[in-house]
């Protein structure tokens, strides 16, 4: 297993990310974290760490730079900035097509609260390179058109106590034309802090990423 720090040049600025690959791995998943979080996020890792013994590869990084953070801190000012982190998303995806480790494996991209949004966002930018999209917790209402423009498969994932994301992720799979799935994850509150409502959304995301890999690999064995 490949393990390293690394700096992602996006848009003028780099961001820090932290990968790690099996060999040989699946596919990529490339974590979006929340607004006011960062690649630190406990949760994040957690669920990464499961996808990784499934020999799944994850890039957890920064979306924003170091100095835009401190400035964030203050203001709030790009953590609800959709378009931008869409981008910084963007930018990584292209970057792992590049890194011989990831290149020509597929990207699964996995976000919490806003970075399902920003998720989203790169999923319609990038439909040749995005296997499937996963929320935990996700805010996706915020990638307002572009969630008729995803064609990657979809799984949100939601806390039956969190009534209000529950509603937004509702009216958000009404808008998705891609296949989809929303799972609600019952007696779990919005981070999902409740004994097992951890482990139960690293084992949804794991078999849903085991079956779109299975998917793709029948399709292709189909098509020689």
């Amino acid at each position: 297993m490949i393990s390293e720090t690394v700096l992602v040049p996006a848009g003028g600025t780099t961001l820090h990310g932290d990968f790690v690959t099996p060999t040989p791995a699946g596919a990529v998943v490339l974590f979006a974290h929340g607004s006011g979080s960062s690649r630190h996020s406990p949760r994040n890792r957690m669920v990464a760490a499961e996808l990784r013994s499934a020999g799944l590869g994850t890039l957890l990084m920064d979306l924003l730079s170091e100095e835009e953070e401190r400035h964030d801190t203050l203001t709030a000012e790009h953590r609800f900035d959709i378009p931008l982190l869409g981008r910084r998303l963007v930018a990584a995806i292209d970057w792992l097509e590049v890194q011989s480790e990831s290149s020509g494996l597929p990207v699964i991209l996995f976000g919490a609260s806003t970075g399902a949004a920003a998720a989203l966002v790169a999923a319609a930018d990038r439909p040749w390179r995005v296997l499937t999209v996963i929320s935990r917790g996700g805010r996706p209402d915020l990638a307002k058109d572009a969630l008729d423009q995803v064609t990657a498969s979809v799984l949100l994932m939601v806390g039956g106590q969190d009534p209000e994301v529950l509603r937004l992720n509702e009216e958000a799979a009404r808008r998705l034309r891609a296949p989809h799935s929303l799972r609600v994850i019952q007696g779990a509150t919005h981070l999902f802090q409740e004994p097992g409502a951890l482990e139960k959304v690293a084992d949804t995301a794991r078999q849903w990423c085991d079956n779109r890999l299975r998917s793709v690999g029948k399709a292709s064995e189909e098509e020689e």
